[in-house]
């Protein structure tokens, strides 16, 4: 299933997208239950997606148009504001830049995370305001799975009961914020916490059939700049996977539905590996449009607006002193 959270004047509320049809989570389940997202869907515990799939097949059995357009809903991010969001860098395709660089034996050995701001989430087609303070915005392209019941110290043999589907992350990164933050052994914190984009919805493990396998999804990815392509490459080759990821999540610590999982980013899903290949890729400017798709789950477009404010950013010049 495709779950998603859309809105209608002021509410929200989860639904399952079949084709360009929405049907409400509310009015399918079976006991009655306000479901404003698809967080608020999962709290409702493991069973409730097995109701939801037996009642959106009796649906489309009887009269096929009873879902709504698409069209007619506003998309939201399709968790309003997870309760953590993890970002992994499981990928050592980029964490080395294709070999370009050393990792630490620490990367080899257990998989590593910072937390994002579940503050600052923006939908797909969502315009997203261009940071203030950097000059060198980069897009990453990511996967990030859906925690969907509450969990602590999860063994990696029982981790994929864990996680509720998968959905599209776009982990917008200033470079030179987060350049600056690195070297002082501590961060990313401003360099990430602007904005990052999700959705457009979640998809379940179930709809993903073969392309989850290994504890990896085998995707296809493409990121388009302008209708460029700068990324094509695969959501699977995780030095990490992820029952490893949802293990060392957990480790000493809780899991909760709605929580945000991400492997970070693929090989080749930034624009200095863009570069680095000899593409017409640079850093992202006001007015780019991303469009990312990823096989099995969907697309997920994003619109950069213009800059917060005027100025050169963030390096402002020292006081003079007498």
């Amino acid at each position: 299933m495709k779950l998603v959270t859309t809105q209608a004047g002021q509410e929200t509320r989860a639904g399952v997208v079949v084709d360009d049809r929405v049907f409400d989570a509310q009015g399918l389940l079976s006991r009655p239950a306000a479901v404003p997202d698809v967080q608020a869907l999962f709290q409702l515990g493991p069973e409730v997606l097995d109701d939801l799939l037996r009642a959106l097949t009796a649906a489309l059995s009887g009269e096929r148009r009873s879902g709504v357009p698409l069209v007619e809903r506003k998309l939201c991010v399709p968790v309003l504001q997870p309760p953590t969001i993890r970002d992994f860098m499981a990928y050592e395709g980029h964490a080395t830049m294709g070999g370009q660089w050393k990792m630490p034996e620490a990367f080899y050995r257990l998989p590593v995370f910072y937390f994002s701001n579940p503050l600052c989430l923006y939908a797909h087609g969502e315009a997203v305001p261009f940071p203030s303070a950097s000059r060198k915005l980069d897009y990453e392209l990511e996967i990030a799975a859906v925690v969907c019941r509450e969990g602590r110290d999860i063994a990696a043999a029982d981790a994929m009961d864990y996680i509720g589907g998968f959905t599209i992350f776009n982990d917008l990164s200033a470079r030179d914020l987060q350049r600056d933050e690195m070297q002082c052994n501590l961060g990313p914190a401003k360099g990430k916490d602007f904005a990052s984009c999700l959705g457009p919805w979640v998809v379940t493990l179930d709809e993903l059939g073969p392309l989850v396998r290994d504890g990896q999804l085998h995707s296809r990815c493409t990121l388009r700049v302008n209708g460029v392509e700068w990324v094509a490459g695969t959501a699977a080759n995780m030095h990490h996977d992820w029952p490893a990821l949802v293990e060392r999540a957990s480790r000493d610590s809780r899991i909760v539905p709605g929580d945000l999982i991400c492997a970070g980013t693929i090989e080749g899903g930034s624009i200095p590996e863009a570069i680095r290949r000899g593409l017409p890729a640079r850093y992202l400017q006001p007015g780019d449009e991303i469009v990312i798709e990823v096989e099995g789950i969907g697309r997920l477009d994003t619109v950069l607006g213009e800059r917060r404010r005027s100025g050169e950013g963030y390096r402002y010049a020292p006081p003079v002193r007498a």
